[in-house]
């Protein structure tokens, strides 16, 4: 019997989602609320993977936010307007967990803390920085299960630039606060980017043919490029920006090195020569360290130059 009327609830609920994208909006929130534990309806404030599928695996409910979301999102039609939602979510979660977890004392602090811990490959401020983390693996999750290679090849060309380039600049505060959880959505920005990514076409050369992943790396960090270099104007604001761009060069000269090596030389060069304009140059020129050949006499040339200020 409990069968049958979970069929018939999941065949009701797919008719909803796709006919009515609010819905899936809707359904997206909770699933972002119940994991990181927002809100005051959700059934486990700590949050978690487990309240998101229903209390685990073992006895999940057929109408957690997870569980639901695994059964019906085939019914949604038109999916092209979930990277946009998902990224929106993510932002507000952002927003919503800084409210949540910051201290109310010495907000600059806390800035310096999670800055330096971001250059040294560390995690200051353990359980917010987990749960911004947390968020965006959620969102480049629910990218990669909806619609794959093709719907992450469409947020990293269309998606991402245009949010940076088009962002509502009405309510950007400017204060330590504000600034601090603009910096915060810029390193949740390049994580659900790079998780993207590498849900969709690996880490390494076994994966994919490298020309596939290069040519959505390169175009992606042309962007970079060409935005530092002023040639596009950005709307978003400059803490967040500056944040996702040191932010996710650091999480692929750390992490995914093959990326680096599989792009052209010169555009690595313009990438290396804009970080140092954002006070990056130990990360512009470990860009160049590992970037091959093509790159090695212009980093002979930062270290040259290095040694002359010393």
């Amino acid at each position: 019997m409990k069968r049958w009327r979970d069929y018939f609830l999941l065949r009701a609920s797919g008719t909803v989602f796709h006919h009515n994208k609010d819905a899936v909006v809707q359904l997206l929130k909770s699933c972002f609320t119940s994991t990181l534990g927002l809100g005051s309806t959700c059934m486990n404030n700590n949050g978690g993977v487990g309240v998101l599928l229903g209390h685990g695996l073992a006895s999940h409910s057929p109408v957690a936010p997870g569980i639901l979301y695994l059964r019906v999102y085939r019914f949604i039609g038109d999916i092209t307007f979930l990277n946009k939602e998902i990224m929106s979510i993510l932002l507000l979660s952002v927003r919503d967990i800084a409210s949540s977890e910051l201290p109310k004392g010495d907000v600059k602090k806390q800035l310096n803390k999670i800055k330096y811990g971001m250059k040294c490959g560390q995690v200051s401020l353990v359980r917010y920085m987990a749960r911004v983390k947390q968020a965006a693996l959620l969102g480049a999750s629910l990218v990669w299960i909806s619609g794959g290679q093709k719907l992450v090849q469409s947020l990293i060309r269309g998606t991402v630039p245009s949010w940076f380039l088009s962002a509502d600049t009405l309510d950007q505060d400017d204060g330590e606060t504000g600034v601090l959880v603009a910096m915060l959505s810029g390193y949740a920005l390049a994580y659900f980017v790079m998780l993207s990514v590498a849900f969709a076409w690996g880490i390494d050369h076994y994966s994919v043919p490298p020309n596939r992943r290069a040519k959505v790396i390169a175009v992606h960090l042309d962007f970079l490029a060409n935005t530092m270099e002023k040639l596009t104007a950005l709307s978003c604001h400059r803490a967040t920006w500056q944040a996702y761009v040191s932010g996710f060069v650091s999480l692929i000269v750390g992490c995914t090195p093959m990326w680096i090596r599989e792009v052209d030389a010169e555009l690595l060069k313009r990438l290396s020569k804009r970080l140092r304009q954002l006070n990056e140059d130990e990360l512009a020129l470990r860009l160049l360290e590992i970037g091959g050949i093509g790159v090695m006499g212009t980093a002979a040339e930062m270290i040259i130059e290095y040694e002359r200020m010393l």
